[in-house]
C-alpha cells in the first residue's frame, strides 16, 4: 500500500507539477500525516522536493552545470530559438547564464547588431565570432555551477545597467513560488538585472515548470513572460493564467 501511495504521488507530482498533502490524504482516504511521512521519505531518495504543505519537482539544479548541457537539449534549443527571435537590431540586452542562455548566444544572427551584457564567460566567448555584437561582460566571484560571476561586484555592476531586455535563465517556474534558482547571490544578480531591463522574459525549458529550487528571484508578476517548450499542464495552465507564455 505505501508503494501505491508513493506511486500516486509521484503521478501527481509529475502530472500537475505539484501535490498538496491535504488533497491527496482526501483522495486516498488516509491522514496528511501518513502523507507527510510519504513524502518525506520520497525527498530523502530525491525524487520530490519538499515544500510547505505538499511537494514539487525535482528542480534541475542539482545537477552539474555539464550534466545539464545535456538534460533536453531539443526543448532547450526551441526555447533558445524563440528568445532569440525577441531581440531586435540596436537593442542593448542582457543575456543570463546557463545552458540555454548558450543556446540563445548561439542562436543570434550572425549580423546582428546589438549590444550584450552578461555576467556569464562561456556566453562572451559564444559570442565572439558575433563581430556586430559589443560585449560587455560583469565580473564578480565565479558561481561554478552556472558558470556565473555572482557577489557584490557582480550586483554592483548590474545595478548600472539600462537594458531593453533581460533574458534570464532559472531553475524552476512556478505559480505558488514564482521563479527560483538554487543559489541566494545569483538570485541577487538575476533580481537586479530585471529591474535594470524594460522586459524580462524567461528561459524555462519543460523540466523546469511546476519545479522550484531555495531561492526565490522574482513572482510571475515580476517579469514580462515565459518562453517553454513545455507541453499542457496544470502547471503551465496556472502559470500562463498569471504571465504571457510564449511557446517554443
Amino acid at each position: 500500500m505505501t508503494a501505491e501511495r508513493k506511486e500516486h504521488l509521484l503521478s501527481a507530482i509529475a502530472s500537475d507539477g505539484k501535490v498538496l498533502a491535504k488533497e491527496a490524504a482526501r483522495d486516498l482516504g488516509v491522514s496528511e500525516d501518513t502523507i507527510r511521512r510519504d513524502l518525506r521519505e520520497l525527498a530523502a531518495a530525491g525524487l520530490c522536493r519538499r515544500v510547505y504543505g505538499g511537494a514539487l519537482p525535482v528542480p534541475a539544479a542539482q545537477a552539474t552545470y555539464e550534466e545539464r548541457g545535456s538534460l533536453n537539449t531539443a526543448g532547450k534549443s526551441r526555447v533558445a530559438e524563440a528568445a532569440a527571435g525577441l531581440v531586435r537590431p540596436g537593442m542593448t540586452f542582457v543575456l543570463d547564464g546557463g545552458t540555454t542562455a548558450l543556446r540563445v548566444a548561439r542562436s543570434l544572427p550572425d549580423d546582428l547588431a546589438a549590444t550584450v551584457v552578461t555576467h556569464s564567460p562561456t556566453v562572451a566567448v559564444e559570442l565572439l565570432p558575433k563581430t556586430g555584437i559589443e560585449v560587455v561582460l560583469i565580473g564578480g566571484r565565479l558561481f561554478r555551477h552556472s558558470a556565473v560571476a555572482s557577489g557584490a561586484a557582480a550586483v554592483e555592476a548590474a545595478s548600472q545597467i539600462n537594458a531593453d531586455l533581460f533574458l534570464m535563465g532559472v531553475t524552476g517556474v512556478s505559480a505558488d513560488f514564482g521563479l527560483t534558482t538554487g543559489d541566494s547571490d545569483e538570485a541577487v544578480v538575476k533580481r537586479t538585472f530585471a529591474r535594470r531591463s524594460a522586459e524580462t522574459f524567461v528561459l524555462a525549458s519543460s523540466e523546469k515548470i511546476g519545479a522550484a529550487s531555495p531561492f526565490q528571484v522574482l513572482p510571475l508578476s515580476g517579469v514580462t513572460g515565459v518562453v517553454t517548450d513545455a507541453e499542457e499542464s496544470s502547471a503551465l495552465d496556472a502559470i500562463s493564467q498569471r504571465v504571457r507564455v510564449i511557446r517554443a
